[in-house]
C-alpha cells in the first residue's frame, strides 16, 4: 500500500506546475542536498485557495512536494498549519529512512509559503480565547505555548520567525535560524498546535543587523535587541497574530505587564527581560502576554519536565541570535567589512600608551584585550574614536560619571515620573532624575556606553527609553 501510494503520486503529481497568481513561494532543498522544492500557496479568508509546487533531484522530492499539495489545497488555514514531515510521511504511506528527508523537505517549504500567505491574505474571524504564541524551540517559549493551552479552551497558534541564514553560525545555537525554524515547528505539532513560519530576514537585516554593524562602525555599542523587540520582531507577529484571529500574543519573556498597561520587572529579577522589551510602544503592549512573568526558571524548567517537553534542559542561548557562536570580530569583517585597522591607544593626556587592531572592537569600560604592560593600576576603555581610530583608556576611577546625555528619547509618562534608570540589561537601577536629555545621577555610574540603551524607570515599571548618547 506503502508503495502504492508513494508511485501514484510519482507518476500523477497533484499540483505540479505554475505559480498561482498573487501566490507566496517557499523554496527548501538546494545545492548540498541536491534536492529542491518550491511550494506556492495562495490563500483567501481562512483557507487555502490553490497551491503548486516544482521539485528537482530524486523522485521522492516530487512525490512528497506532490502529497503536500494534496494535504493542503482546500483546506483551512489552521488545519494546513498543522502539516509537518509525520504528515506529509503519512500521505506517502511511510517512506524509508532514505527518503524521509523528502518529506521535510516538502514540510519545509510547505511552511514557509503558507507563512508567507497567510501574513499577507489570511482574515480568520476573531476567536475568543484563541492566543498567538511565539515559539523559539526553547523552554521558555515551549511552556508559555504549554500554559496558554491550559488557559482556554481555544488552542493557541504557535508562529515562529526565521530572522538569520547563515551558514558560518551555530545553527544549533541561534533562535531565529532554519534549523531552530524546524525544532520549533517539531514541538508545536508535537503539541497539537497549529504552527506557522514568518520570515523577517529582509527586515532584520535592514532593521537590526545594519544599524549594528552601523553604530559599532562609528564606535558605538548597539543594543540590536531592544531593537528589533521594538521596531521588527514582535510587531510583526501582532499584526499575524490579528490575520489568524488572535486578540493577543503570548512569548517567553520573562516580564510583567502592571494594572496601568506599563512594563513590569519579571518576578525573578536574575532572568529579567523588560530592559530588552523597553521600546515596545503602548498599543503593542496592550496586546502582548507573558505567562512566564512572575515565576522563575527552576519553575519553568519543572513545568516543562511534568509535561514531557523534549526542550526541559535545552540551555539558554547566550549569543546575539545572529552571531551564534560567531565572533562579533568575525561577523562585522563577514558581513560589515569592518576587518583589522591597527591604531593608538592613548591615555586621557593625549599619551600614547599602547596600540590596538580597530577601535571598532572595543566599548567602553572593556578591559580585556588592551594588553597594556607597566601600568600601576588597571586601565580600561574611556572612550574610542571611529574616525580617528583611537580608543583612549583610563583608571576606574575615571570612567565614573554623574551625567549621562542621551539621544532618540521615548518617554511613556511625564518626565518628572522618571526616578531611575538602568543602564545595561542586567546592571543595576541607579537613583536618578531626567533633566531634557540628561540623566542626573544620585552616585553615579560606572562606564556608561555609547549607543547602549537606557531603561527609563518608575519604580519597577517602565516610564521610557533612549540611547546612551
Amino acid at each position: 500500500m506503502a508503495d502504492e501510494r508513494f508511485e501514484d503520486h510519482l507518476r500523477h503529481p497533484r499540483g505540479q506546475g505554475d505559480v498561482p497568481s498573487g501566490a507566496h513561494c517557499g523554496v527548501a532543498g538546494g545545492a548540498a542536498c541536491g534536492d529542491l522544492v518550491r511550494i506556492a500557496i495562495r490563500v483567501e479568508g481562512d483557507h487555502v485557495a490553490e497551491a503548486s509546487f516544482a521539485a528537482s533531484g530524486c523522485g521522492a522530492a516530487s512525490a512528497a512536494a506532490s502529497a503536500a499539495i494534496e494535504l493542503v489545497t482546500g483546506a483551512a488555514v489552521l488545519e494546513a498549519a498543522k502539516i509537518g514531515t509525520r504528515t506529509v510521511d503519512e500521505q506517502l504511506g511511510g517512506l524509508s529512512a532514505g527518503k524521509i528527508h523528502a518529506a521535510e523537505l516538502a514540510a519545509d517549504a510547505l511552511a514557509r509559503a503558507l507563512g508567507g500567505a497567510v501574513a499577507a491574505d489570511a482574515q480568520l474571524r476573531l476567536a475568543p480565547g484563541r492566543v498567538l504564541v511565539a515559539m523559539s524551540g526553547g523552554v521558555d517559549s515551549a511552556v508559555a505555548a504549554q500554559l496558554c493551552a491550559e488557559a482556554s479552551d481555544e488552542p493557541p497558534v504557535a508562529v515562529t520567525l526565521e530572522l538569520w541564514r547563515d551558514q558560518q553560525n551555530d545553527a544549533d545555537g541561534s533562535c531565529c535560524s532554519a534549523s531552530a525554524v524546524q525544532r520549533a515547528r517539531s514541538l508545536a505539532h508535537s503539541l497539537g498546535l497549529a504552527h506557522l513560519t514568518l520570515d523577517l530576514r529582509e527586515a532584520f537585516r535592514a532593521g537590526v543587523v545594519e544599524p549594528w554593524i552601523a553604530g559599532h562602525a562609528a564606535g558605538k555599542t548597539p543594543n540590536p535587541c531592544v531593537r528589533c523587540n521594538g521596531a521588527v520582531r514582535l510587531d510583526a507577529m501582532l499584526e499575524l497574530a490579528a490575520r489568524v484571529g488572535a486578540a493577543e500574543l503570548a512569548t517567553g519573556h520573562y516580564a510583567r505587564v502592571g494594572d496601568d498597561g506599563l512594563l513590569r520587572a519579571a518576578a525573578d529579577a536574575a532572568k529579567d527581560q523588560s530592559y530588552m522589551l523597553a521600546a515596545l510602544a503602548p498599543e503593542s503592549l496592550a496586546r502582548m502576554r507573558f505567562p512566564l512573568g512572575e515565576m522563575t526558571k527552576p519553575q519553568v524548567r519543572q513545568l516543562a519536565a511534568d509535561a514531557d517537553l523534549a526542550v526541559a534542559q535545552t540551555p539558554d542561548s547566550q549569543d546575539l541570535c545572529f552571531l551564534a557562536g560567531t565572533a562579533s570580530g568575525a561577523f562585522l569583517a563577514r558581513h560589515g567589512g569592518i576587518g583589522e585597522r591597527p591604531g593608538p591607544i592613548l591615555d586621557l593626556s593625549g599619551t600614547k600608551v599602547g596600540s590596538h587592531r580597530g577601535a571598532h572592537g572595543f566599548t567602553v569600560g572593556q578591559r580585556r584585550g588592551l594588553e597594556i604592560g607597566g601600568v600601576a593600576e588597571p586601565l580600561y576603555v574611556a572612550a574610542t574614536d571611529a574616525e580617528a581610530n583611537t580608543v583612549t583608556v583610563g583608571t576606574r576611577d575615571q570612567l565614573h560619571r554623574s551625567e549621562v546625555a542621551l539621544t532618540d528619547l521615548k518617554l511613556y509618562r511625564p518626565a518628572e515620573s522618571v526616578d531611575q534608570a538602568r543602564l545595561r540589561s542586567h546592571a543595576p537601577a541607579l537613583e536618578c532624575r531626567l533633566n531634557g536629555e540628561v540623566l542626573e545621577l544620585k552616585k553615579g555610574a560606572w562606564a556608561p556606553a555609547p549607543g547602549q540603551t537606557a531603561v527609563l524607570l518608575s519604580g519597577d515599571r517602565v516610564v521610557g527609553c533612549a540611547t546612551i548618547a
